[in-house]
């Protein structure tokens, strides 16, 4: 993990990863999903079962999303991860530091990855990211030639913190049309350990 702030890539001292026991923590309060979304739309996809190896990576990016938060960013995070298991990129979403408002976090894990890292192994490589993709960030994952992504919470259930602001909505275009419009296959896993990649959101979107 890289210590030094790279503005650019959205990335700062890394943070530790959490478990099933100890939820990513916003102030000093635990949060759970369970408060806020009691009785989900029957629309919610189910929560995707991952092995440990996935875990591990995606509660890597689920902490990025709280580096981002504590640094007054909106709570999205993301790495990249070699099909050798070598660290490639990590980020968060910077959008609020840096004024940049393509800063999310998978298109600064992006930035990082070209032109440092040839196509051949970015097609074996997976993003993991906090959250599903927006539509920018699904486009730059398959500019890269990222073949495999694995996302936390879901643009649907997301939506429940994003709420009806203008400046909070997202284009309702899934990941997953993106991709499937790709000539070249990209796996897309999720959602999975939801209720850690929702805490992070919990009291930051304005109502």
């Amino acid at each position: 993990m890289h210590s030094a702030l790279h503005h650019n890539g959205g990335r700062a001292d890394s943070p530790a990863l959490h478990n099933d026991s100890n939820p990513p923590t916003i102030d000093g309060d635990t949060y759970t999903m369970h408060a806020l979304m009691s009785a989900p739309p029957a629309s919610f996809d189910d929560p995707t079962p991952i092995n440990d190896t996935d875990g591990t990576y995606l509660r890597q990016a689920i902490a990025w999303s709280c580096t981002a938060r504590a640094r007054g960013n909106r709570p999205f995070g993301a790495v990249v991860i070699s099909a050798e298991g070598h660290l490639l990129a990590e980020a968060y979403c910077n959008t609020t530091e840096t004024g940049d408002c393509t800063g999310h976090a998978e298109t600064n894990a992006v930035r990082q990855l070209s032109p440092r890292v040839g196509r051949d192994a970015l097609a074996k490589a997976t993003l993991y990211s906090s959250a599903e993709p927006c539509v920018m960030c699904a486009g730059a994952i398959f500019w890269s030639g990222i073949g495999r992504v694995v996302f936390g919470i879901d643009a649907e259930r997301l939506r429940v913190f994003r709420g009806e602001r203008a400046e909070q909505r997202d284009a309702e275009l899934s990941c997953r049309d993106v991709f499937a419009a790709s000539p070249h296959a990209i796996e897309c896993i999720g959602p999975a350990l939801v209720e850690e990649a929702s805490a992070p959101h919990i009291g930051f979107w304005k109502v």
